[in-house]
């Protein structure tokens, strides 16, 4: 847990101490210092400091605003400890607060999501980048890849590697449905075992093709079928209930959605149940109550806009390659995040099984190199040690084609750098489509996807 404390402490001193501040208020994401004297703050100690992502003066409203993010409630709520209720103004800063919502509910709505995605990632970031890294140094000894080409993919030194490297990927929704609910108020294990839940390969097993044996030799037969709807084929059932299940594997999204469902249940049943039942009954109704409804809900809701989605840019590439590059490229990235990636998938392999190569894989390809990029330039602008720390294994970790912590470690965090990452990616995968840039191999992507 970050020293809030401290950071306050560090902050006060930073822009000239208790006695050059009169009154100090806070937004969604900034400190807002009114300061006696402006130039007895400190910028350079500010923006080199762990925890401020920078500094800011505001001349037509006389404020001297310092960049927290989303901890900047816990570093104020500090700051008015050390400094005392003469500083408060809480009617200002319900008005900072309400004006940025009312006149922004759509960036108000994105920031709230986005805020739950990177907090509930931050904890694991450090794992993900290990992970990217041992992956990215793997492959470099991978006969084929045309650098040392030492170690077969087959080869069961480098299978074992690399299911060590892909595991904190794969059980994402375990590692962040406990970050999750720790940040949104919901019990931590319930969450995770609902991730657990999710990821559980008997599950998966329920709608894998079985195989069958035809003409005395084993052959893979067909996936179920119980429905279908708007495209989307369910695959299975629940109760009788016809349920599509995507994979849930490397995804965060649903299982954030889980642990925000899981606090007012177990809300609700703490304050219905007696409390001789409490540390049995409610972890285990509130655990089979979500479980039930990520299978009903969030999985035909991820299948049918995903079905929805590959339509659309499957339109795209048959209209028009270099449009489709830009509106995938820039795109792709925001689909990660939702776990709406899943969509590009099957149309790439099919370009691979039929040519041998792959354009959308190209296209892909710009984003992940696009995302390190962002974080190479965090790298390489600030000042704070331990963002560095972090920037530059995540920034190598994407251009291996692991973008996880890149994204939710460094550009989602500074949105700004995550918008002009996928800008980027825009323009490359653009040009890429105009020119209709091939890649002849899956990637890493596939293997791991």
């Amino acid at each position: 847990m970050a020293d809030y404390k401290k950071l306050a402490t560090e902050i006060i001193a930073s822009v000239g101490g208790e006695e050059n501040i009169t009154k100090v208020i806070h937004c969604i994401t900034r400190l807002r210092f009114y300061l006696v004297d402006k130039e007895k703050a400190d910028d350079e100690k500010l923006e080199a400091m762990d925890g401020v992502a920078g500094v800011v003066y505001n001349a037509n409203l006389g404020q001297y605003q310092v960049v927290i993010g989303q901890a900047v409630e816990d570093v104020y709520d500090e700051i008015v400890a050390q400094l005392g209720s003469r500083v408060v103004d809480g009617e200002s800063n319900e008005e900072v607060v309400e004006t940025k919502v009312s006149k922004n509910p759509i960036i108000r709505a994105f920031q709230v999501v986005v805020g739950t995605i990177t907090g509930s990632m931050m904890p694991i970031i450090g794992l993900l980048a290990a992970g990217g890294m041992i992956n990215g140094i793997l492959n470099m000894f991978v006969k084929g890849n045309h650098i040392f080409e030492l170690i077969s993919p087959t080869d069961p030194t480098y299978i074992i590697i690399s299911t060590m490297a892909m595991a904190p990927f794969y059980f994402l929704p375990v590692l962040v449905g406990y970050a999750a609910a720790k940040q949104l108020g919901s019990d931590p294990f319930v969450v995770a075992a609902v991730g657990g839940f999710m990821i559980h390969p008997a599950l998966q097993g329920l709608v894998a093709a079985p195989n069958v044996i035809e003409k005395g030799e084993i052959v893979a037969g067909k996936a179920p079928v119980v429905m279908e709807l708007f495209g989307v084929t369910f695959n299975t059932s629940y109760f009788n209930i016809p349920v599509s299940l995507p994979n849930y594997a490397y995804t965060i999204f649903p299982i954030i959605v889980a642990a925000w469902m899981a606090k007012p249940i177990g809300a609700w049943l703490k304050k219905h149940m007696p409390l001789a039942l409490r540390s049995i009954f409610v972890p285990m109704i509130t655990f089979f109550v979500v479980a039930s409804l990520v299978l009903l809900l969030v999985g035909p809701v991820i299948s049918i806009v995903s079905s929805a989605l590959a339509s659309v840019i499957t339109g795209l590439i048959n209209l028009n390659l270099t449009i489709a590059g830009a509106i995938i490229g820039g795109l792709y990235q925001v689909l990660v995040i939702f776990g709406l990636h899943w969509l590009v998938i099957p149309i790439l392999t099919q370009q691979i099984v039929t040519t041998g190569e792959s354009n959308i894989n190209m296209i892909v390809s710009f984003t992940m190199l696009a995302q390190g990029a962002g974080a190479l330039t965090v790298f390489l602008k600030t000042r704070q040690q331990s963002l560095k720390g972090l920037a530059l294994p995540a920034a190598i970790s994407a251009f291996c084609g692991v973008t996880e912590p890149a994204m939710y470690g460094i550009n989602l965090k500074y949105i700004r750098v995550f918008i002009m990452s996928s800008i980027g990616a825009a323009a490359g995968a653009a040009v890429a489509g105009l020119f209709d840039l091939p890649t002849r191999a899956l990637m890493k992507l596939l293997q791991r996807r």
